[in-house]
């Protein structure tokens, strides 16, 4: 199943809608490359290449090591097409589990919600285009 991927301006949201089979998270980590490094068609209202990429993980009650370590594997890549990522929505069950764990997202932000999200990308990609490191 693939996850959609909706373009909101600069910004990718990536809405997970169901656990991911290992090859689900490669076809989303292939799906957000693509689309992270493409420039927008002529006539387009967006000028430049997506800067910001959201992925939604609400409606996920179970966060594995490989999901976890895709997930990183995902933002480490994306910031080197020039893109932040940062993942929202991860559940209080998952959050423990994770950190009981040892599993964290070093190379990507976290919020708590889709409107935390958009609001961190905008602190964390300048309106001049350029990138800050991840």
């Amino acid at each position: 199943m693939r996850v959609p991927i909706l373009s909101l301006g600069e910004v990718l949201v990536a809405s997970i809608q169901d656990a991911l089979t290992d090859r689900g998270w490669r076809q989303l980590q292939a799906d957000l490359l693509a689309q992270a490094g493409r420039r927008p068609p002529p006539g387009s209202r967006r000028k430049t290449a997506p800067r910001g990429v959201v992925i939604d993980l609400s409606t996920m009650d179970v966060m594995d090591s490989y999901a976890t370590r895709s997930l990183d594997g995902i933002a480490r890549m994306l910031a080197l097409r020039g893109a932040e990522t940062v993942v929202v929505g991860i559940q209080p069950g998952v959050a423990f589990a994770m950190a009981q764990l040892g599993l964290g997202l070093a190379s990507a932000g976290t919020a708590v919600d889709l409107e935390a999200g958009l609001a961190l990308l905008a602190e964390q990609v300048r309106g001049d285009g350029r990138h800050h490191g991840a």
